[in-house]
């Protein structure tokens, strides 16, 4: 039973990786000689802008000249070059399993695609022109992990604590040190996080189990329309 229950959970993780992979993919091809090609790893493999609004890259620019409000969520599954997206699925890799293992799949999956929305949204109101990427749904698990890790007790609590706090500290330098980073995006996906970790609990509790996995569906359906939606817009 533990190796199945295991087995899902790298499964799901699969699945999310694998629908940003093909986005990153879809958008490399329909941006055809517009994608960047260069030895320049920051900017190697880089769709062009215009597929990347157009597949709901968000900001003022998306939202406030073409409307664009369903940018909230399709914006965390799109990428600006290679090193993004391979940088931000294997941090996904990593803390996704965490937050499986102390929140179970349909919390996991509700801070993500929350999390995404409030940081995206927090950028929009901050006056961010145009951001994409899984980054705001990742800092929203690494919320939850802090939340986890603050509110628990015992060696694993303790674990996930330093975990969460390291990767707090990394994003914190990446944030400071690198141009064109969406620190507004970072900072909403994190209190969405915690504070979605705190509302709905974790394993340990036993609240609200139907109302997660309602919420989750709802998210998946969420998400489904925009995707639904986004190819609506690159066949315009």
């Amino acid at each position: 039973m533990k190796k199945i229950k295991e087995l899902s959970q790298d499964t799901f993780i699969k699945w999310i990786v694998g629908i940003n992979a093909l986005f990153f993919i879809i958008s490399l091809i329909l941006s055809g000689s517009e994608a960047t090609l260069t030895l320049n790893p920051f900017n190697a493999l880089s769709p062009s802008l215009e597929v990347l609004v157009a597949m709901g890259a968000s900001g003022t620019l998306p939202i406030d000249e073409y409307g664009h409000w369903w940018s909230l969520i399709a914006a965390g599954w799109l990428h600006g070059s290679l090193i993004h997206i391979l940088f931000n699925m294997a941090a996904l890799y990593h803390i996704g399993r965490l937050i499986i293992m102390t929140y179970g799949i349909e919390r996991m999956s509700v801070i993500y695609i929350v999390s995404c929305i409030a940081g995206f949204y927090l950028s929009y109101i901050a006056g961010v022109s145009l951001t994409i990427g899984a980054s705001a749904s990742l800092c929203g698990l690494i919320g939850a992990a802090f939340h986890y890790g603050r509110t628990s007790r015992g060696p694993f609590a303790r674990a996930v604590s330093e975990t969460a706090s390291g990767w707090i500290i990394s994003i914190a330098i990446i944030g400071i040190a690198l141009p064109g980073i969406n620190n507004w995006g970072h900072g909403g996906g994190f209190a969405a996080g915690f504070l979605l970790a705190r509302l709905m609990g974790h394993n340990d509790t036993s609240r609200g189990k139907s109302i997660h996995v309602m919420a989750s569906w709802i998210s998946f359906i969420a998400t489904g329309a925009v995707f639904v939606w986004s190819l609506i817009s690159i066949a315009k």
